[in-house]
């Protein structure tokens, strides 16, 4: 076997091993929730994101034998492409297989090298494998009413612990649909009507998810069933969900990934894109947990999408960052942003720093209130595409990340995130309905996050943003560390009048130091949100609520994170929720 075979073969058994442990991981989830193993979860989530760099870094040792001297011989490269291409081809994975060969190259040689030539770039085979989604779903034909083929479904769906009252949950759910699929949403009679359900449970945190949708001829109606663990032996329906809309909420570019056993993740990735039309692909991949595969679907939509605008990049719109320089162009729905090379005081934090914390929001269980964020090395740019205001703050603010090569500009460090409004300036134009909706979830973002053990830092309006389902969501990660390394302070009463006069702090304050009470200057004089804010969230000014958390986080308390509003769960005898419809 000649040597480009030998070094094709070892990057295909890696994936394949990759892939193998992945599933495994994957797996185990569904042990995890029956037993209410909430610690167990958190673990296996960051073994999973952890696995793949594993992975490649043990391949990368055998392809070094192999290649030997070879190996960082763009040539040698250009020859095992069209070998690993033809093993793959006709993989049921093979546009994952390409990701793990472009992972591995990149760890090799610099990534301003990658082209098409010596890696993949775009695929041969087309984006995605021509994939059956009928063999993942199950089918409930809805003969007299929707009860009897829900009451299937759940069994169907059943755990090894048994359902806390079925019948009840069928009956909520039966409620719900002659609500929601009235006349005009939904026409029942446009066709044989069935329910098509992904065959395997979606877990993530403490829930698990029934993803689905109601059929009438050409028309559908997507649906997920959130159950939850009673923590006492069995299990409930805690609500349906309809809609894309609320469908999208749950597999938010915010959430930490889902574990479901999807051995062909095109199968489901097609499935779920019918059922969120407007969720990119890009972010279906990475939801389910091949984040790596998501980057690469995402930078080969990216550009395409470059060469079919004639947009030019331009500084993002809001208050410019200390840390960050921050992009993006009118007609693209992402931004870039570039660390700085100098950080404008008081900003103490080094870039390094920086980098370790993006990485540990990728770990973190995001709690619905961070961005994702994909990290690039040495992107390339149509230089023409700039505009000239931003080449003189690139040049004027990060020039060790900038490089020209004829027409082409390179960015050597970048990371990419879903454009949101910043707070601050969404809050300019709102109606007062829509402030006091969002500052109670800018109060309920910070709770989220502190109950996540995480601690923003900066907690300033402009370090948040709306989505256009309207949450708000931390995207500031330079300051972010764990709850539990705070140290949270009541400001001491002056001593003298003196003290209370002066505009110096009468009272040492340490590097973790944090003092609530001056949470109230981040509204930067925006009466009409501070006023707001106050009477819903005024709790997060006393250093009591956040020892409170601190305490629990310690004693090993992992909270609920609910990807919708809690008035939508059904009443349970021992919540006291009331249903909203």
């Amino acid at each position: 076997m000649e040597r480009k075979e030998r070094f094709a073969r070892i990057i295909l058994n890696g994936f394949e091993s990759y892939f193998a442990d992945f599933q495994n991981i994957t797996l185990a989830a569904r042990t995890r929730f029956e037993n209410a193993d909430w610690h167990g979860v958190q673990q296996g989530s960051r073994d999973r994101i952890d696995l793949y760099k594993a992975k490649v870094r043990a391949v990368l040792d055998y392809v070094k034998l192999v290649a030997g001297d070879q190996l960082e011989n763009l040539d040698f490269w250009r020859q095992a492409k069209p070998v690993y291409a033809e093993l793959i081809r006709g993989h049921n994975n093979f546009e994952i297989a390409e990701t793990f060969f472009n992972s591995v190259f990149c760890k090799v040689l610099d990534h301003a090298e990658i082209r098409d030539d010596y890696a993949f770039v775009f695929s041969p085979q087309g984006d995605m494998p021509p994939s059956d989604m009928s063999k993942v779903l199950r089918r409930y034909p809805v003969k007299d009413d929707f009860r009897g083929a829900f009451t299937r479904l759940l069994d169907d769906y059943r755990f090894n612990v048994p359902w806390e009252d079925r019948d009840r949950d069928v009956g909520f759910i039966v409620d719900v649909i002659e609500e929601v699929l009235a006349p005009p949403r939904i026409d029942l009679g446009a066709g044989p009507l069935r329910l098509e359900v992904l065959e395997h449970h979606f877990f993530r945190n403490k829930s698990a998810y029934i993803v689905g949708r109601i059929v009438a001829g050409e028309e559908q109606m997507p649906f997920a069933l959130p159950v939850r663990h009673n923590e006492r032996g069995a299990v409930y329906v805690d609500t349906v969900l309809f809609g894309a809309d609320r469908v999208s909420v749950i597999f938010s570019f915010t959430r930490s990934y889902f574990m479901v056993d999807a051995s062909i993740p095109s199968q489901y990735v097609l499935f779920l894109k019918q059922l969120m039309p407007a969720k990119p692909i890009s972010e279906i991949y990475s939801a389910i947990g091949h984040y790596k595969h998501g980057k690469t679907v995402y930078h080969r939509t990216a550009v395409r999408h470059m060469q079919n605008t004639s947009d030019e990049f331009a500084i993002a719109p809001g208050i410019k960052g200390m840390v960050m320089l921050v992009f993006t162009m009118p007609s693209y729905e992402y931004v870039f942003k570039v660390i700085k090379d100098r950080f404008t005081a008081p900003k103490e934090v080094t870039r390094e720093e920086v980098m370790h914390k993006y990485q540990l929001v990728k770990r973190w269980d995001r709690a619905g209130r961070m961005a994702d964020t994909q990290e690039f090395r040495k992107l390339v740019f149509a230089r023409d595409q700039f505009s000239d205001e931003l080449m003189e703050e690139l040049y004027r603010e990060a020039p060790s990340q900038i490089e020209e090569r004829g027409r082409a500009l390179i960015l050597n460090h970048v990371y990419v995130e879903r454009r949101m409004d910043p707070l601050n300036l969404y809050l300019q134009d709102a109606t007062d309905e829509q402030v006091e909706d969002v500052m109670d979830e800018y109060g309920n973002a910070i709770k989220q996050l502190a109950a996540a053990n995480i601690f923003p830092g900066d907690m300033l309006l402009k370090n948040f943003g709306v989505t256009r389902h309207g949450r708000v969501v931390f995207y500031d990660y330079d300051e972010i560390m764990p709850l539990t390394e705070c140290n949270f302070r009541r400001i001491p009463e002056p001593r003298t009048e003196e003290e209370e006069m002066s505009g110096q702090p009468w009272y040492s304050v340490g590097p973790n130091d944090v003092f609530p009470e001056e949470f109230r200057l981040f509204f930067s004089g925006n009466q009409r949100a501070r006023r707001a804010f106050d009477a819903r969230h005024s709790d997060l000014y006393d250093a009591e609520f956040w020892w409170r958390l601190q305490r629990q986080i310690n004693d090993g308390v992992i909270t609920t994170f609910y990807p919708y509003r809690r008035r939508l769960s059904f009443p349970r005898k021992d919540t006291g929720l009331k249903r909203a419809g």
